[in-house]
């Protein structure tokens, strides 16, 4: 389970928790405390702003909702007398910006969630397409306060109203009640939680009959397929798109540690492309062609050919075969052949990242190799830290606790969670779609998203990805879709968009311009309005 958590893509800020909610003291028994159930909470505050040169006037709610775990029948339940922690909730934070339509027709909805899992949304939200943006350093380290927060000219609130989520126990997030990590800390609650949120909002908010669509990044994919099958199998609630950043949909893809499992070699091969693009970028190719494109389409052929029949011939590879493929390897991703020969042609993510520029006392970025920072310890064998996430993580931190305290009037009082580390209590087995018990191996949610398809035939499905994206390679994302277990005549439903940038693309500015043009254009040609 530790291995599988360390596959997990995420922002890990340490950040310690907090109280979580207010309790009573009965009276004549001052050491049994009784808490009190979650409620509600909404804050309203009206801006605008300027989209490509077209201003947009909106409302915004700061708010919760209060859910449950699955098996909760909307009956109250009070604390009985033996047990004062009460049922399991939890109280979920949200950003919802509306804005009226010119032409008085159904305003689309989408709901944005990160990942992790243990991440708050504060990335979608203040990276992407909320209405106010921070602005960071394109491949670099963004230095100290004050950080700039200006106009987002790429908010998505031209084509849709938009829903960022805080999943439980992260952002403005809170969870209590009897055995609540157990409730909701775990591929398949997490996807409960979600579904009751997006149920309840639908109702609260009148949007029952608006076109819907998900938006989920990195783990936030592996959410967004159970989340899909859920609400359409489960809820009968379709939905008109998803829309997959930086995708992971199963775990035993990731090279992520993936020595520690030995006999699956596709994580190596689907890998290979992203190292070849990050050594090209970094100036490591022995023979570096000056276009990126058709050295990435040359890597995914030999990954999959060449390279994959010598991974699986494994003690028996001959030694001719073997020199070969090393020299191969040597100028696809600039690693010296002796390195590649002791590593027996696998490098692991870690081992990549520490390697490639060690000669510069340099380690290489994993959520964007397009980052370098120095190397803590020159004798570890992997990468120890992440020089993107340190390079972003205040900024992005800073910046929405600034906006949602000044400018949305959220937060007082309360402590702002962008990660909270869940290793120790998140449960990574899934029951996917027509099984009666739990998978007994790593997470993977492909059979969800094939079954959401399959029952909503019209469900569309968009994957962006970068790529100098190591922590979910952009050729794991195109394998995975390519190997949904569903008829072939369905991958029409299937979009794809690439960026030169990494894991969060929109970190690079020309990226997020692209990405908001393929999203917005995606979402008008499947929201079934008429009149576009």
């Amino acid at each position: 389970m530790r291995r599988l958590l360390a596959w997990l893509p995420a922002l890990i800020l340490t950040i310690p928790a907090q109280a979580c909610f207010a309790a009573d003291v009965p009276a004549g028994k001052p050491d049994v405390p009784r808490v009190e159930p979650f409620k509600p909470e909404q804050q309203a505050s009206k801006g605008s702003v300027t989209v490509e040169g077209r201003r947009i006037d909106y409302e915004a709610v700061a708010g919760t909702l209060v859910v449950h775990t699955k098996d909760w029948d909307d009956v109250p339940q009070n604390a009985d007398k033996d047990d004062k922690a009460g049922p399991a909730e939890a109280s979920m934070f949200y950003v919802a910006y509306f804005a009226p339509d010119p032409k008085g027709a159904a305003r689309p909805v989408t709901f944005f969630f990160n990942g992790g899992p243990g991440s708050a949304t504060v990335w979608l939200h203040m990276g992407a397409f909320g209405p106010k943006r921070v602005v960071t350093a394109d491949d670099s380290h963004t230095p100290a306060a004050p950080y700039a927060i200006v106009n987002n000219d790429f908010s998505l609130l031209d084509a849709s109203d938009l829903v960022f989520i805080d999943a439980p126990g992260t952002g403005f997030s809170r969870v209590a009640g009897k055995d609540h990590d157990k409730a909701f800390y775990g591929v398949d609650p997490d996807a409960q939680a979600f579904a009751d949120f997006i149920s309840q909002f639908l109702a609260k908010y009148g949007r029952w009959n608006s076109p819907k669509y998900l938006f989920g990044e990195s783990y936030g994919t592996t959410r967004s397929a159970a989340l899909v099958n859920i609400l359409e199998t489960e809820r009968s609630i379709d939905f008109n798109g998803v829309i997959l950043l930086s995708q992971i949909l199963a775990f035993d893809g990731s090279v992520d540690r993936a020595e520690s499992n030995p006999g699956v070699d596709l994580p190596y091969e689907l890998a290979l492309p992203t190292y070849a693009a990050t050594a090209w970028y970094h100036h490591r190719l022995p023979d570096a062609p000056k276009e990126l494109a058709p050295l990435l389409k040359e890597v995914e052929h030999f990954a999959l050919n060449e390279y994959a029949l010598a991974l699986a011939a494994g003690a028996a590879l001959p030694d001719e075969q073997r020199r070969a493929i090393v020299a191969r390897l040597h100028r696809y991703t600039g690693l010296p052949e002796d390195y590649i020969e002791k590593a027996n042609l696998r490098v692991s993510g870690g081992e990549f990242r520490k390697t490639l520029q060690a000669d510069r006392d340099t380690t290489t970025g994993r959520l964007d190799t397009r980052f370098n920072g120095p190397t803590l310890d020159p004798l570890a064998k992997t990468a120890d830290y992440d020089p993107q996430s340190a390079a972003l993580r205040s900024a992005y931190v800073s910046a929405f606790n600034d906006y949602a305290r000044k400018d949305m009037r959220y937060g007082e009082g309360k402590a702002f969670k962008a990660s909270v580390p869940l290793f120790r209590t998140w449960v990574g087995n899934h029951q996917p779609p027509g099984s009666t018990f739990p998978a007994a191996h790593a997470t993977n949610v492909m059979p969800d998203l094939a079954n959401a398809i399959k029952n909503n035939p019209n469900l569309r499905v968009m994957l962006h990805a970068g790529y100098y994206d190591l922590a979910t390679p952009y050729f794991q994302g195109i394998y995975e879709m390519q190997h949904l277990p569903m008829a072939a005549s369905l991958q029409k439903n299937i979009e794809y968009q690439f960026y030169e940038s990494g894991h969060m693309v929109y970190a690079h500015e020309a990226s997020l311009k692209t990405l908001h043009d393929s999203v917005a254009a995606f979402i008008r040609r499947t929201d079934n309005v008429k009149g576009h």
